[in-house]
């Protein structure tokens, strides 16, 4: 499978660990722990858990929510004394983690080729619409969309294909760029050009479905649709 780029019609990214530095919160964790790390780590696979585990029982609480009950989840199970307090600090942290460095450049580079850029993302509305602004974000994306719509969460079909409604096209003209390496098989299933950006130097798969390209850096998608 290889991109399409003569059949893209629009542009869509995730958005924590692809376009922001989900990992970063893990500057605010080391202000309450010694070793933040493995609360970071745990926080995360937990909270898309939680959201796989909502998919499949057919329940639904905000990715926001689920964040809080994940990082409460991982300094008890590793035995940490953090209050309720510090933990909603942490949790605030998560609102504002930083734009990566590639983002910006390759968004101008895009929008100047003519691609309307759309966020499509399991966070909430309240947690994009914070995204946006304080990454400076707002003269790039066209629009986001949160599984908050829907109230359902990726990689499950209905947001990639609610994405797709919104935004105006055929999943086959949207090439979806994501991190995660769960995020992208979801995008693919439903139709769409997969792009893998392989921000944490991880493997792929084992899937049959493979991504129409995968890169290192934004500039390299960039590359190609221009």
């Amino acid at each position: 499978m290889a991109l399409d780029s003569d059949a893209v019609e629009a542009v869509a990214f995730d958005s924590y660990g692809t376009l922001v530095d989900v990992m970063s919160i893990e500057d605010t964790i080391g202000e309450y722990v010694d070793s933040p790390e493995p609360v970071t780590k745990l926080m995360r696979n937990r909270s898309l858990g939680y959201a796989m585990v909502g998919n499949a029982i057919e329940e639904y609480d905000s990715f926001l929510e689920m964040n809080r009950h994940a990082l409460r989840y991982a300094v008890e199970t590793l035995g940490l004394d953090v209050s309720e307090d510090e933990r909603e600090e942490i949790i605030s942290a998560l609102e504002t983690v930083p734009v990566f460095d590639d983002v910006h450049p390759a968004l101008e580079r895009l929008n100047e080729a003519g691609y309307d850029c759309y966020v499509v993302s399991n966070g909430s509305e309240d947690m994009l619409e914070t995204m946006v602004d304080h990454g400076d974000l707002g003269d790039l994306v066209a629009d986001t969309v949160s599984a908050d719509e829907i109230e359902q969460f990726k990689p499950d079909a209905p947001l990639y294909r609610h994405a797709a409604d919104r935004i105006g096209v055929e999943p086959e003209a949207i090439c979806y760029t994501a991190a995660g390496w769960w995020d992208v098989p979801g995008a693919v299933h439903v139709g769409m050009q997969g792009v893998w950006i392989n921000r944490q130097d991880t493997l792929w798969g084992p899937y049959e479905t493979e991504p129409a390209l995968t890169i290192d850096s934004m500039g390299e998608l960039a590359d190609e649709l221009e």
